[in-house]
């Protein structure tokens, strides 16, 4: 008796002592390891935006403790700058960096979601996206290309552009040959000019070498890098044409899914990352920069007549108006920002607008 006892309670120490050795033991993760490919539509390790990709790459590794690790090749290394949407679509790919606004001649509604004449900053783009129905909609309507889209940085506010000649009225715009991508390049077809569609890689040659007359880049930070004041001196403002551009990235639809759903938390946590890191990066150095250029370079800053931003307005109205028209999808995404625009610009006025632009109220 006292022998099975003895047995039975040292059977149980054995099991016990088992049991606090599993606990401590480090938990393993079984999930398999993915090697990816991103490409962008940005030189490799563009300033700010390519870095943007690059930063994107590293955070996940990071915060996947490399379960996920992504090769970044720029624009012509593995994939043309313009071609990424469909490297990426097919699986040749897994996944791409660029702007929305890009890839117009797949689907109109694209480009509502990377900029809309004189439309949404930033602040309230991010709002239409995580807190409005923006998010949404864009997944809904790449997902018809199988891929799955994420905000992934912002310009903020942008320049009008670097113009060879002044502009001085609307006129001045017709013939004018401009690379301006997305909806400000029809508004700009509309005014009579003529819009050039060029990677970023391209733009100074093309306006060094007179293939066009103007172009928008970003804003003064980027700009100055850019260096297209030693071609002309002309910049002007406002950027009526793109108030508050966001990047993307994107997956292969097929590939998202497959993931186990913390990789895919972790892949949309690092999109937001570097939505915030981007934005922040030009914010923080744009006023800088622009007295650099305008001090050490002579740069006339010049702003746009009031009568042509009006009849810039007038034409961006009626450019969306078409859009809509012609498309049923592009009409209901329109209609959900410009609802939300309408709803986010009255808090506005009560807030900001009354606060900041109020000279007797200035810091």
């Amino acid at each position: 008796m006292k022998r099975r006892d003895f047995l039975k309670k040292a059977g149980i120490g054995v099991a016990a002592t088992a049991a606090v050795v599993t606990a401590k033991a480090p938990a393993i993760i079984a999930s398999p390891k993915y090697n990816w490919k991103m490409c962008t539509t940005w030189p490799p390790h563009f300033p700010v935006l390519g870095e943007g990709a690059d930063l994107l790459a590293k955070w996940i590794e990071e915060l996947s403790d490399g379960r996920i690790k992504i090769q970044v090749y720029g624009g012509g290394e593995l994939i043309p700058p313009l071609g990424v949407f469909d490297a990426v679509k097919s699986g040749q790919v897994e996944m791409g960096h660029g702007a929305a606004y890009y890839w117009a001649g797949k689907h109109p509604a694209t480009q509502f979601f990377a900029a809309v004449p004189f439309g949404m900053n930033p602040q309230q783009l991010n709002a239409w996206f995580y807190g409005g129905d923006g998010i949404k909609l864009w997944e809904e309507l790449y997902a018809q290309f199988n891929l799955v889209p994420f905000p992934t940085g912002n310009t903020g506010v942008q320049m009008a552009g670097w113009f060879r000649k002044e502009i001085k009225s609307i006129n001045d715009l017709k013939g004018l040959k401009m690379r301006i991508p997305g909806l400000g390049g029809k508004v700009l077809a509309k005014a009579g000019g003529s819009a050039v569609l060029l990677a970023g890689g391209e733009i100074y040659t093309g306006l060094d070498r007179g293939v066009i007359d103007a172009t928008e880049w970003v804003g003064p930070y980027h700009d100055y890098l850019m260096g297209f004041q030693k071609i002309t001196k002309n910049y002007y403002y406002p950027g009526w044409h793109e108030p508050g551009t966001c990047l993307e990235s994107f997956v292969n639809k097929q590939k998202f899914d497959a993931l186990p759903k913390d990789l895919q938390g972790i892949i949309r946590t690092a999109a937001m990352k570097s939505n915030i890191w981007m934005l922040s990066e030009f914010e923080a150095k744009n006023q800088t920069y622009l007295e650099k250029l305008t001090k050490e370079s002579g740069v006339k800053l010049l702003r746009l007549p009031d009568d042509v931003l009006k009849t810039l307005h007038k034409l961006s109205i009626e450019t969306l108006d078409e859009i809509a028209a012609a498309d049923p999808f592009s009409k209901k995404v329109l209609d959900n920002y410009r609802a939300f625009h309408k709803n986010i610009q009255k808090w506005y006025k009560t807030t900001e607008d009354a606060l900041y632009y109020s000279e007797s109220l200035q810091f």
